[in-house]
């Protein structure tokens, strides 16, 4: 990545996050359940079998909670959450299996829930376990998006290097990816710095769109 496409990246970032921390609650919450309903409506998560959902910050992004309980009250699919052990900079995704099961987690880093290791006493299955359905879609966080379906992270590249190590798992296709997006998240065409390893985004919903490839 060249200094400037760095520079920038880290300019827009920081703006973005200051924007997003004077938001209400009280915004973020009807934001976030006008989203919640856009997903749930959408066939390509209506016909998903396995599908990842992160768990949000208390503030300044989209919140999942009201998702993630459907998801887990759906008998036909299957919850996977980002799961963050080592200092390596790899992210795994791991099972939850129960509504009693994710109103466990501790909190952890930012105020996310991070699941435990195990459950009911046995490991928690990975999205790599070799009898784990492939997964079909994952529910992006991020800091900012703009129209033509780029994404800015939050620096620490988890997302991009999972993306890539799974989709080159022997056998696994790349998932559908879908961006949840406050209004405040969403640029125009271009606005975002993309280098050759960052992964676009096949779908964007914020609460009154959502924006796919032309």
């Amino acid at each position: 990545m060249s200094i400037l496409q760095s520079t920038n990246k880290r300019a827009l970032r920081k703006a973005i996050t200051t924007t997003l921390r004077e938001l209400s609650q009280s915004d973020i919450q009807s934001q976030s359940q006008a989203i919640t309903e856009k997903v749930l409506s959408l066939p390509a998560f209506q016909q998903c079998k396995t599908v990842s959902c992160y768990l949000s910050m208390p503030t300044a992004e989209v919140q999942t909670t009201s998702l993630i309980l459907n998801i887990l009250g759906d008998l036909g699919k299957a919850l996977f959450v980002p799961s963050i052990t080592s200092s390596d900079g790899y992210m795994d995704f791991v099972r939850v299996y129960t509504e009693e099961d994710y109103r466990s987690f501790p909190s952890g880093l930012w105020g996310i829930p991070e699941p435990t290791p195990e459950w009911s006493s046995k490991k928690r299955q990975s999205i790599f376990d070799a009898d784990c359905n492939n997964l079909d879609l994952i529910l992006v966080p991020g800091v900012a998006f703009d129209k033509s379906l780029s994404r800015l992270g939050h620096g620490k590249g988890y997302y991009d290097r999972f993306i890539t190590s799974y989709s080159s798992s022997t056998g696994r296709s790349k998932p559908l990816l879908v961006a949840l997006a406050l209004e405040q998240q969403l640029l125009e065409h271009g606005q975002v710095p993309m280098f050759d390893h960052d992964w676009k985004m096949d779908m964007i919903i914020t609460p009154d769109k959502v924006i796919t490839a032309p």
